[in-house]
């Protein structure tokens, strides 16, 4: 079959052409899948998306007039598409329904000590030969309590190693996971883990119940020493709320993989044109914010097992078979 791939990385364009080399042709774009470049698909019976690309109604109208029958996206997530308008136009969708859950875990932890420790600010400080220790104070991680919002397998991940810090652990999710209990964390209502915990971090998916899940309101509820970080979706946090709450002198760290409006801004060089998004441009200025753009998954490891899980999907469709990973059902 052929594929054509948007959005890939030049790390991992090696990965994603040996695996595919085998049994199917595929051809590799760093552009995003969006309505403008879904017109380079004509012809190819399947395509491969990122979770940056924006496939809309008419981002998938015209994948369909093009020929397109499968769309295999290369995350978990899938809010970027239009289920409804896809099943709608017979189109096949399948996504990756889990990888590594430890690179996530593991970088929501790099941002959690990164800010703790203010690494950023001494890297920066040490390139310029100021090896000054003020203003780089931090905090034991041992005997903080960490809460952990959503508790499936990489919030589970997350309070393993929390639980190696020494830490006493709160959580909160609709499901109890027993693993998490087994660890010694108490699970509490949302406001109880705010108001308690040292370190806040985010594990739940972006659904209409938890956008903005961390609002004016839960920011104003969190210590004012805390750490929040979000690893998850940007969505769930109120990104101009957080600009407010750190402008006001609250929260002593910020650790960001995701944003809100990162689309058409994370995964590209704007470094001469600048952006004009200005709450991110905000974020970024503060000495107490790490961001990263939406890296936590970039693991040989998960990549690996995401493009792995892509190409048991493209031969899934050829077959006409489902798995867990279908997301619409195949077209007749």
């Amino acid at each position: 079959m052929e594929i054509l791939a948007y959005g890939v990385l030049a790390d991992e364009r090696p990965i994603l052409e040996r695996a595919f080399a085998a049994r199917h042709r595929l051809r590799c774009l760093d552009v995003f899948l969006n309505r403008d470049t879904a017109p380079l698909a004509a012809g190819y019976p399947a395509v491969s998306s990122s979770v940056n690309g924006e496939l809309d109604a008419d981002t998938l109208a015209l994948l369909a007039a093009g020929g397109t029958r499968l769309i295999a996206q290369r995350s978990t997530g899938f809010n970027n598409i239009d289920l409804d308008a896809a099943a709608g136009l017979g189109l096949t969708v399948a996504r990756v329904s889990h990888y590594s859950p430890h690179s996530v875990a593991e970088h929501a932890w790099t941002l959690a000590l990164a800010v703790n420790r203010r690494l950023s600010r001494a890297a920066n400080r040490s390139r310029e030969f100021d090896f000054r220790l003020d203003g780089l104070l931090g905090r034991d991680i041992h005997g903080m309590t960490v809460g952990v919002v959503g508790t499936g397998k990489i919030g589970e991940c997350f309070t393993r190693i929390a639980h190696g810090f020494g830490t006493e652990l709160l959580g909160w999710d609709i499901t109890e996971n027993p693993a998490c209990r087994d660890l010694g964390m108490t699970y509490v209502d949302l406001d109880q883990l705010l108001t308690r915990s040292d370190i806040v971090s985010l594990h739940v998916p972006l659904l209409p119940a938890t956008h903005h899940l961390i609002d004016a309101a839960a920011l104003a509820a969190m210590k004012p020493d805390a750490i929040l970080v979000n690893s998850s979706r940007g969505g769930l946090v109120d990104s101009a709320a957080l600009v407010e709450s750190l402008r006001a002198g609250r929260l002593a760290g910020v650790g960001l993989d995701v944003y809100e409006e990162e689309t058409g801004v994370f995964f590209t060089d704007l470094s001469i044109s600048g952006i004009t998004d200005d709450v991110l441009a905000r974020l970024v200025s503060f000495p107490q914010v790490v961001v990263t753009s939406h890296q936590a998954y970039f693991t040989r490891t998960a990549v690996g097992q995401i493009i792995d899980a892509t190409l048991r999907n493209v031969d899934d469709f050829e077959a006409g078979r489902r798995s867990e990973n279908t997301l619409i059902p195949l077209a007749e």
